[in-house]
């Protein structure tokens, strides 16, 4: 009985041994991708969106020892060229870049598709227990000069072929082959183009003017930038005074002078906020211009002196 016995407790500890030399030597990694989203884009602005998303990454094997992980994404739906990857909303596109460094320098390709640079190499060493974690930052920018995007909801999804994150113990960062452990985590790159407008203006100059005998054209300016495919409506208020369209008034103290705003150079379709007086358009993200068409008519004459009014011009869209 003794014999058996101890036979019996020499073979439990010789397969304890054998499993654990086995799952020491084995390497396994998960990785997780969060959504990258630039958020609403002003693309009249010309200027750059800069965002970032994040890799986690999880890893067990041998104790102490280094995995290099290799991790490749290609182009994503929205596809890409090799001067930026692309956002699609419909057929138009929004062209941004994803990359390794901070300073968005150094772009993270894969070997999967036919731009340089290849994959991003990073190494994770493993703790006395086998284990070991980290975050990757994924660092993306969205282009500025896009002014021709219309408004709508863009997207890039990146899973299957585009993404590849392959590992292996090594001490080497060369992540030209393709030996190593498979994972393909899957996320999305977005951005939002609102509708929008910007609006600036040149002031109307009727000069000096004697007695106010006749009548004093003079012309100022609307310029209006709206995104491709935005209608919109430009209103002129009635001034300081709150007048109808030909009646505003510039003033110097208590004094006034008459004055009216038109849509047209005859100075007969009179330029104001009612419906039936404002200018319409459609933006195409390029900058519009539109005349205001000025006139003092004969009045009387006030004392000499500077008259003004302030209109307020609002683009409705």
């Amino acid at each position: 009985m003794r014999m058996s016995f101890l036979c019996g407790r020499v073979f439990a500890v010789t397969l304890f041994a054998c499993l654990v030399s086995g799952h020491a030597w084995a390497q396994n990694c998960s990785f997780g991708v969060s959504a990258m989203n630039f958020g609403q884009i002003d693309t009249l602005s010309g200027a750059q969106t800069d965002t970032s998303a994040s890799t986690s990454v999880s890893c067990s094997g041998l104790p102490l020892n280094r995995i290099l992980v290799c991790a490749g994404i290609g182009s994503g739906s929205g596809g890409a060229t090799a001067a930026a990857r692309q956002l699609a909303s419909g057929g138009n596109q929004l062209n941004y870049q994803l990359y390794v460094n901070s300073a968005r320098s150094v772009v993270w390709g894969s070997n999967s598709w036919p731009f340089p640079p290849g994959p991003a190499a990073f190494q994770l060493t493993l703790n006395v227990l086998g284990q070991g974690s980290g975050t990757i930052p994924i660092y993306g920018r969205l282009f500025g000069g896009q002014a021709n995007a219309p408004p709508g909801n863009y997207l890039s999804s990146f899973s299957g072929n585009d993404v590849e994150f392959r590992y292996r113990y090594t001490t080497s960062n060369n992540c030209s082959t393709s030996a190593g452990n498979v994972v393909r985590p899957s996320f999305t790159v977005s951005a939002t183009v609102p509708a929008n407008c910007l609006v600036s203006t040149q002031d109307i100059d009727f000069g000096s003017q004697g007695v106010l005998a006749a009548n004093v054209d003079a012309t100022g300016q609307v310029d209006v930038r709206c995104t491709p495919g935005s209608a919109y409506t430009i209103a002129l208020n009635g001034g300081n005074a709150g007048a109808p369209p030909t009646e505003r008034k510039m003033t110097k103290g208590s004094e006034t002078v008459t004055y009216g705003l038109y849509r047209d150079a005859a100075r007969s379709q009179p330029w104001g906020t009612e419906v039936g007086t404002t200018v319409p358009g459609s933006g195409n993200g390029a900058g519009q211009s539109f005349t205001v068409y000025g006139r003092v008519p004969p009045q009387n004459t006030p004392s000499p002196g500077t008259y003004v009014d302030t209109v307020v011009v609002t683009v409705t869209y």
